[in-house]
């Protein structure tokens, strides 16, 4: 991996587990000054225990931090027959169903009507995605709002989603043949915390594009931009399954391949996407 190259991901994964650089810092028991280098580049060549120190402090495996832009060089990648060489992955509603049940059992412990759960969640949930207000401030929201005291929103998310597991078998089989990623409207910390607890494949990414990480959400043509320059591929070669028809739509505009994920038929969708990632002869 470049310098550069490290300095994102590495900044990527910090802001993923909602982590300041300061905190992340004391975690790691790193200087200050020695991480901003990292992150923007400056230093060149940190140390192999500077980095497990990092990845440590994150929580994650030393693979999912920085193995995934060195995983192409072992595998016997691909191109389809329509020319994709990229694929991006949608999360919720994709990899993972979650919304009913979380809302349902956020509404039994606070007593509050299920309209109003929902009525909370939406309200801000796209400022908490593209990272224009925290977790905190949106547990804050949602605990005012519901007339709750300490709920916070990401401990009923985990506990409450579900693996959608013919997607997550799709998704570890295309990472064997092509470059894959995740490309995701999410709140701060949650992919890294999924990860961690097995309710997504720890496999090695090639990028992640973490909307409240780039500040923009699908499907505000920044994130496809930022998704783009991760892949280090032209649009034509990428392909985005997504269970929005908006954000498909969106991604389709900007010359991207595009593959409609219908989550109320999850096997059927698979074996459409598994045609559609047919590899050229």
């Amino acid at each position: 991996m470049d310098e550069r190259g490290l300095g994102k991901r590495l900044q990527q994964a910090r802001v993923e587990a909602g982590l300041t650089q300061q905190q992340l810092c004391a975690r790691a028991n790193l200087s200050f000054s020695t991480l901003t280098k990292i992150e923007r580049g400056a230093i060149k060549a940190p140390s192999i225990f500077t980095i497990e120190a990092i990845a440590s402090a994150l929580d994650l495996s030393l693979d999912v931090l920085v193995g995934h832009t060195s995983a192409s060089s072992i595998r016997d990648l691909k191109t389809t027959k329509t020319g994709v060489e990229f694929v991006y992955f949608d999360v919720n509603g994709c990899l993972v169903y979650f919304y009913q049940r979380a809302f349902d059992k956020l509404a039994l412990i606070s007593g509050a009507h299920i309209e109003s759960v929902e009525s909370v969640f939406w309200h801000y949930n796209d400022q908490v995605c593209r990272g224009e207000i925290s977790l905190e401030d949106f547990n804050k929201q949602l605990n005012l709002r519901l007339g709750t005291n300490n709920l916070k929103w990401q401990d009923f998310y985990l506990e409450n989603i579900e693996p959608i597991r013919v997607m997550q078998e799709l998704l570890k089989w295309t990472a064997e043949h092509y470059r894959i990623g995740l490309l995701t409207n999410i709140m701060p910390g949650l992919i890294s915390s999924m990860i961690r607890n097995n309710i997504l494949p720890n496999i090695n990414y090639d990028a992640i594009v973490d909307s409240s990480a780039i500040g923009a959400i699908k499907p505000e043509p920044k994130i496809y931009e930022e998704a783009v320059k991760l892949a280090k591929l032209p649009p034509q070669k990428i392909l985005l399954i997504d269970d929005d028809r908006i954000n498909i739509m969106a991604a389709e505009r900007l010359n991207w391949h595009v593959l409609w994920f219908d989550d109320s038929h999850p096997e059927e969708a698979v074996e459409r996407a598994k045609a559609t990632l047919e590899p050229a002869v």
